[in-house]
């Protein structure tokens, strides 16, 4: 009898969101959900995002279509530029999770999460890092992939079949 996967996603929703619109289009959210579902087996997706009172329409539109949202408090830095940084967040669910996923899949290209992308590597716990940008990626993560073991896969090559249209 074939076991059931349970993987979970660990969104950095800063990090996917800018890096797809930096190269020119808007990620669906609900065609990324269901890819995330069919290519990965995944139960769970949370996306870690920086909390902006009046965006709760965003907010609901994510949860209604299956997202678990962990909000992260954000602060108004000089010039209205907003700071939301989920690193620490995402990384500390991660780790609460653990037990409870087969493999994680982690959307995000940033260094900061190389600690947790070796441990869950070394642990045989990391299904995929999901990179928005094949050419804006921490270096550091790219010493984690071996010949044997390709860890990535990159959106930019999947615009067909997740932009919004």
């Amino acid at each position: 009898m074939k076991k059931l996967v349970n993987n979970f996603a660990f969104i950095d929703s800063q990090n996917l969101n800018l890096g797809i619109r930096d190269l020119g289009w808007e990620l669906d959210f609900k065609k990324f959900y269901k890819y995330l579902k069919e290519k990965y087996s995944t139960t769970k997706a949370y996306i870690f995002i920086g909390y902006i009172p009046g965006n709760e329409t965003l907010y609901t539109k994510l949860q209604n279509m299956g997202y678990i949202c962990i909000f992260k408090p954000t602060l108004e830095l000089k010039g209205g530029k907003i700071k939301g940084n989920v690193d620490a967040e995402l990384i500390l669910h991660t780790m609460i999770q653990y037990k409870n996923f087969d493999k994680a899949i982690v959307v995000s290209g940033d260094g900061d999460f190389y600690c947790l992308v070796e441990y869950l590597l070394n642990e045989n716990k990391l299904e995929i890092v999901l990179v928005p940008d094949e050419k804006k990626y921490s270096a550091l993560l790219k010493r984690l992939s071996r010949p044997d073991k390709n860890i990535f896969e990159f959106l930019n090559r999947k615009r067909n079949k997740l932009e919004l249209k």
